[in-house]
This record gives C-alpha cells, sequence and structure tokens, in this order.
C-alpha cells in the first residue's frame, strides 16, 4: 500500500505522451484543456457546445434535483459510498474479490485518471470495501461529503499510462489481466498484479504494458471487449474496422520461444527506465462494414467467434469469424443518430441492447433484426433526456438492465415490466423501476459488479459541479424495490408487526 503522501502525490494521473491525439475534444468526457485549447474551443462548434457550461437556470434545476435526491437516499439504497476523484475519470470496473468478511468483502477496482498534463495519467488499481445487504446504516449512508473520498475505496497500485485512459476492460478468465483503450491505435494488456507500483510524478516515465495488440490503422479510443469463453479480445476504431485478437497465441509464441515459459502471458516488466520493449501481438481478423467510427464492440456470450458491433454510421452488425471477414447482418439505421453502446445478453443470446444519440435504448432479438434493411428492434425504451453512453445487462437478472446517459441519469429497467406497465405507473417509461440520480453531469461509464448482486459503480463527468475531478459512486438499491411484490408486502407486514407488538410492551 502507498503512504498516504504517495497516494496524494499519485491521485492525479497521466502523461502528455501517448497516442495520435486529436485536437477533437472527447465525446465521452470531459478533457482537461490548456489555456491555448480553451481559447480556441469556441470555434470548434459542433459537439463542442454539448459538452460546455450549464446556464445557471440548468445549475439550478441539476442542484435542485440532487438535494432531492440525497434526501431520498436512506429509503431507496441499501448502501452508497460518495468518492470525489482528483481527476476525471472515463472508465470504472470491478476486478476480482479478494476477500468476504462477516459485514463486508474486499475487492478490486479498476479506475482510470485523465489529467490536464502537470502529472501523468494512470490506470488506478484500488481496493473497495462492499458492504454486504442490509448492513449499513441508513442515516450513515446519507451523510457523506460530497468533496471527500470513500473511506470504502483506498489506492493499492498506480500504473503509469501511456495516454488517457479511454476505457478499461477485464478478461473473465482472469480478471487480473485488463485491457485498455488510449488515444492510439493500440490495445494495451496489463497484468495488474506483476506491473509495479508507480509514483504519478511529472517526467516520470510511463509504465510498460504486457503485451501491445495491433491491427488498426488509425485511433481507437473506445470500442473494446473480452470474450466471456476464451481469452479473445474485440476492437473498434477510426478506421471503421473491428478487430479481433486471441491472448492465447500470444502465450503459444511465447512458450515456443522461451523454455522457461509457464504459459502466462506475463514476461517480467521493468521499471520505467527499463528500455526493453513490451512484446505486440498481431490480429487474428480484420473486419470491414461500418462506414463510420466503430464506438462499441461486445461479443457473445457463447461463442467467441460471433460478435457485434456498433457506430456512428447509426449501424449495429453482427460478425461470425467462421464465415470470413464480412459482416453476417448488417442493420442499416438501428437509431435516429450515432449508437455510442452494445451489450449483449448473457443470460439469453438471442437478446441485444444497443444506446445512441438520439437519447434511445433499443432492444434487439438477433433472429428478427431488420425489416426492408431498417432496423426492428423489439422495444425502445424512452427515458433519457440526452445521449446514452452505456448500457449493460445485470448479471444476477436476465430481463434486468442498465444504461447511463449525458442527462446524468443512470436508470435501472426492467424488459419484463414493460407488458405488466399499469396505470399506476403511466408517469414512467415502461420497463423503468429505478433511477440513480446522485451524479450531476454525464454519467461516462458504469458496472455491474458480479460478484455481489445488485451492486453498481458509476462514475461522472461533474467536474465543474463538485469542485474535483468527478464523482466515483458505488451503490445498491434496497431489495424492496426489485423483489417479488408479494414477498416485500409480506415482510412489511411482518415488520409492521413486530413494531406494533414492541409499541405494545409497557
Amino acid at each position: 500500500m502507498e503512504s498516504e503522501e504517495a497516494e496524494v502525490a499519485a491521485a492525479g494521473a497521466a502523461s502528455p505522451s501517448g497516442g495520435n491525439v486529436t485536437s477533437a475534444p472527447k465525446k465521452r468526457g470531459r478533457k482537461p484543456k490548456s489555456k491555448e485549447e480553451s481559447q480556441t474551443q469556441e470555434e470548434r462548434g459542433g459537439k463542442m457546445k454539448e459538452s460546455g457550461k450549464k446556464t445557471k437556470q440548468e445549475e439550478q434545476s441539476v442542484d435542485e434535483k440532487y438535494t432531492q435526491w440525497k434526501g431520498l437516499v436512506p429509503i431507496l439504497y441499501d448502501w452508497l459510498a460518495n468518492h470525489n476523484l482528483v481527476w476525471p475519470s472515463l472508465s470504472c470496473r470491478w476486478g476480482p474479490q479478494l476477500e468476504q468478511a462477516t459485514y463486508k468483502n474486499r475487492q478490486r477496482l479498476y479506475l482510470s485518471e485523465q489529467t490536464d498534463g502537470s502529472v501523468p495519467n494512470t490506470l488506478v488499481i484500488a481496493n473497495c470495501e462492499v458492504v454486504k445487504p442490509r448492513v449499513a446504516a441508513a442515516e450513515h449512508i446519507s451523510q457523506f461529503n460530497e468533496e471527500a473520498r470513500s473511506p470504502f475505496v483506498k489506492k493499492f497500485k498506480t500504473i503509469i499510462h501511456p495516454g488517457e485512459v479511454n476505457r478499461i476492460r477485464e478478461l473473465p478468465q482472469n480478471s487480473k489481466i485488463i485491457a485498455t483503450h488510449t488515444d492510439s491505435p493500440d490495445v494495451l494488456i496489463w497484468d495488474v498484479e506483476t506491473q509495479p507500483n508507480r509514483h504519478a510524478v511529472l517526467g516520470a516515465a510511463t509504465s510498460r504494458p504486457d503485451l501491445i495488440l495491433t491491427g488498426h490503422q488509425d485511433n481507437a479510443e473506445y470500442a473494446l471487449a473480452m470474450c466471456p469463453t476464451e481469452p479473445f479480445v474485440l476492437s473498434g476504431g477510426k478506421d471503421k474496422s473491428v478487430v479481433l485478437w486471441s491472448i492465447q497465441d500470444h502465450i503459444t509464441t511465447a512458450a515456443s520461444t522461451d523454455s522457461k515459459s509457464s504459459g502466462s502471458i506475463i514476461k517480467q516488466t521493468g521499471e520505467g527506465g527499463d528500455k526493453t520493449e513490451s512484446p505486440s501481438l498481431g490480429p487474428r481478423g480484420v473486419y470491414h462494414g461500418h462506414d463510420d467510427t466503430v464506438e462499441d464492440v461486445a461479443f457473445s456470450p457463447t461463442s467467441a467467434q460471433e460478435f457485434c458491433s456498433v457506430g456512428d454510421d447509426s449501424c449495429l452488425i453482427l460478425w461470425d469469424a467462421r464465415t470470413g471477414t464480412s459482416p453476417v447482418t448488417k442493420v442499416e439505421k438501428a437509431h435516429d443518430a450515432d449508437l455510442h453502446c452494445v451489450d449483449w445478453n448473457p443470460h439469453d443470446d438471442n437478446l441485444i441492447l444497443t444506446g445512441s444519440a438520439d437519447n434511445t435504448v433499443r432492444l434487439y432479438d438477433r433472429r428478427n433484426l431488420t425489416s426492408n434493411g431498417v432496423g426492428t428492434p423489439i422495444y425502445k425504451f424512452e427515458g433519457h433526456k440526452a445521449a446514452v453512453l452505456c448500457v449493460q445487462w445485470s448479471p444476477d437478472k436476465s430481463s434486468v438492465f442498465g444504461s447511463s446517459a449525458e442527462d446524468g441519469l443512470l436508470n435501472i429497467w426492467d424488459y419484463d415490466r414493460v407488458s405488466k406497465k399499469t396505470d399506476r405507473s403511466a408517469k414512467s417509461p415502461a420497463g423503468l423501476f429505478f433511477q440513480h440520480a446522485g451524479h450531476r453531469d454525464k454519467v461516462v461509464d458504469f458496472h455491474w459488479n458480479a460478484e455481489d448482486p445488485w451492486t453498481i459503480v458509476s462514475v461522472s463527468d461533474d467536474c465543474e459541479t463538485t469542485g474535483g475531478g468527478g464523482t466515483l459512486q458505488i451503490w445498491r438499491m434496497s431489495d424492496l424495490i426489485y423483489r417479488p411484490e408479494e414477498e416485500v408486502l409480506a415482510e412489511l407486514e411482518k415488520f409492521k408487526s413486530h413494531v406494533m407488538t414492541c409499541a405494545s410492551k409497557p
């Protein structure tokens, strides 16, 4: 563990070096700008306006909604931890569970720090204390300081990243192995346990990736996925292509060239001063079919050879590596604007979710994707007021998923509830049963915790509102919200009887 001084020093991290950094602002987060960039910001127009400063009226509305939400925290949540960041983070992911105890479990948490260049960009490995269900006191979870770090989140290790971290994905077969996207054509692979802990100060050399995946012809910034069944990696980029690798290919090569190899993807990683280059690996396949930047990719839950992708051409494409490098199915106009995100249901390999700049989430069935070449979703979920940035199915219930957007909301939906919509809930969109409103600006990423049911980590780009670098929140809604109604009513009745009995005692 770092000392407190080192933790503070390392709490901001990012290198002005790194890939082919473009001058255009990012869609999914606010990149800290130098004075020169700030002066020319207005000239860029277009999408820049979307991430500009809020009007006083908008700020007041956000504050009012946030104040109202905070007052409801003891009722809505079983547990909530609020962690103010020093620098913005564009991605957050759960790592392996480390320890189980009576009242809480300890688990790895991965996040990034996107700085202004005064200190290097970093990949942060943290230890998180996840409080177990029905343990936290209601008054305790509501008494957090927006401008403070959470005692539940402790930095464990810092990796100095070559360029800012746009996306983090963990390998399901070994969640200590993670992949990152930065502003370059390459995918970087890291073994977070063997990587040395670095002190993030200006001028420090970047950490050396354990493996570099090559194959893109232009920057690949966001689209990144790891296969649930085999150690395969998938990426998409500005070159309009989808690229597939197998980490197994590197293990096989390493084993044949090094008799001492133990089959790990890792070779001894030196400190920053070590000039030894990282090994690189070429792709198994490059897939062409998009007409614009590929924004997100996802594997089938049952096959490493089947995957899908979405992009700024408004298309959803399904691929099968066994049939070649051309699309199996191309869904034209899957949305009415750029597609930002996609996720394949881990419980039902026919269901695919997409999220878009048209503010909607759409649910597709792969058996019936199009009608006359145009996308025909099973259902359109309309609950966001701004571009949807991230969608993810719940690992705990097959019909439940989350969506986060630039409106600062993280919505939790249940597709099974769409057909059961009643007049009583007519004011809310069909299927929407929970809104996490604890973030005060765009929610750029979130991740369900597969080790701890119904627990979510989410990160937002609300630097101006919080006076910090954004907000990381770890939360779990009350189980009274999602459990079967008859079960909840029975428990409440039992609780009522208990209270009446206690009240009647002298």
